[in-house]
């Protein structure tokens, strides 16, 4: 097992083929790589728990990766493997069991005509601003049409009547309304811009947007502003400000993006039969720790996505327990057969876990590959309340 703690931390950029793995120092401080950088343009697209940095990806795509070559990553999550893929010239593969995360990547990766898409992310704004000021002021007829038309404010969806104040609710209905019926061609990048809106805009604390337990619908003590604060009451406001932050991330990833293909599929990865590829980098869900669908539940309920939460691997819902471990290994040992199968010998299978279980070991035998190197990685979480520092282990597996 590697550390390096007594080389400077890496620079990505830096890395090339040659770059000897025991020189890889991965345990960045806030200053090595501050938050902003982290979360550049498309990153940040929408929050998502359990994902891994884009300079950890970059490091091994540029030491193991050629441009013009293919990357799966069979747990695409929210695509970071395959958006910083695309950046160096290489094919990108993505595959994963939860229908938001597909919508997400495909946002995040697709081609757009920025003038088209910057109309589009404008004009719905304007078609859902009367519903907005319709609790403010008399609208004028005009408008009063506009929001009998467009806000389908009824709904008979029990979670989102409980988690939203009819305010919020009416704003997020309307704008999901005129995703459809306004004639739009960039449909799913304004469904993920109307579901983080939808996700800061529940009736839940400041300080708990990860892991809310029950609406809020009374004044509460904030921890994140030290101060009293009132329950969310409307939607708007965040649609307007996640709209213009959407619309400078899609343009920043649009000045280094590259020809380079990404493909993502909407499929269980223990069954799929993927295409031939050169090599594997991934974050598999770790054990008993996240219910990923659940962490979205307010977009599958306000867009209609197919839950599949059933064939989620290592669910929260499942636990930690012998026999939910050994199921994990059966799991996360399938799809990495499938992956082998994919590629050619030599071809690297590169694996970001957090191992606590010591699961991987066996894993590793269980699918035959030669282990490389095991280097170990110190995470010190610096945002949300979730403050604890912790180990991950990036696992370099060799084909045979």
């Amino acid at each position: 097992m590697l550390y390096a703690a007594d080389v400077p931390p890496t620079v990505a950029s830096e890395v090339t083929p040659d770059t000897p793995l025991e020189s890889l120092n991965l345990n960045w401080r806030e200053r090595d790589l501050p938050e902003r950088e982290r979360t550049k343009h498309v990153h940040r697209l929408h929050p998502y728990l359990g994902k891994f940095i884009p300079q950890l990806v970059e490091i091994f795509l540029r030491k193991y990766f050629r441009p013009g070559q293919t990357v799966l990553d069979p747990f695409c999550g929210s695509g970071t493997t395959l958006v910083q893929a695309n950046e160096l010239g290489i094919h990108a593969l993505g595959y994963d069991v939860s229908a938001f995360n597909v919508l997400l990547c495909r946002a995040k990766t697709a081609r757009y005509d920025y003038a088209r898409l910057r109309r589009e992310v404008l004009g719905i704004l304007e078609r859902v601003r009367p519903v907005a000021q319709q609790a403010n002021r008399q609208l004028s007829l005009w408008e009063e049409e506009t929001v009998h038309d467009a806000s389908l404010s009824d709904t008979d969806n029990a979670y989102l009547r409980l988690w939203f104040a009819p305010q919020a609710l009416r704003e997020l209905l309307a704008y999901r309304h005129w995703i459809e019926a306004g004639g739009y061609e960039y449909k799913d990048l304004l469904r993920v811009i109307l579901s983080r809106s939808a996700r800061s805009a529940r009736l839940t604390t400041h300080f708990d947007l990860d892991f809310p337990k029950k609406p809020q619908t009374e004044p509460y003590y904030c921890y994140k502003h030290s101060r009293i604060c009132q329950p969310t009451t409307e939607a708007f406001k965040f649609l307007h400000r996640y709209s213009l932050d959407t619309l400078r991330r899609v343009r920043e990833f649009a000045a280094l993006r590259t020809d380079a293909t990404v493909t993502v599929v909407h499929a269980d990865s223990r069954t799929a039969d993927f295409p031939p590829i050169d090599g594997v980098i991934t974050s598999p869900p770790y054990v008993g720790l996240i219910d990923y669908h659940e962490q979205h539940a307010y977009a599958y309920h306000l867009l209609g996505l197919d839950d599949a939460r059933e064939k989620e691997i290592g669910a929260a819902a499942n636990g930690s327990s012998q026999r939910a471990k050994r199921q994990y290994q059966q799991d996360i040992a399938e799809v990495f057969r499938r992956c082998l199968a994919a590629m050619p010998s030599g071809g690297r299978l590169i694996v970001v876990a957090g191992d606590r279980e010591n699961l991987y070991g066996e894993i590793a035998a269980m699918v035959g590959v030669e282990v490389e190197a095991i280097l170990q990685r110190h995470v010190n979480r610096r945002t949300g309340r979730r403050a604890s520092a912790f180990f991950e282990s990036v696992f370099i597996w060799r084909k045979p």
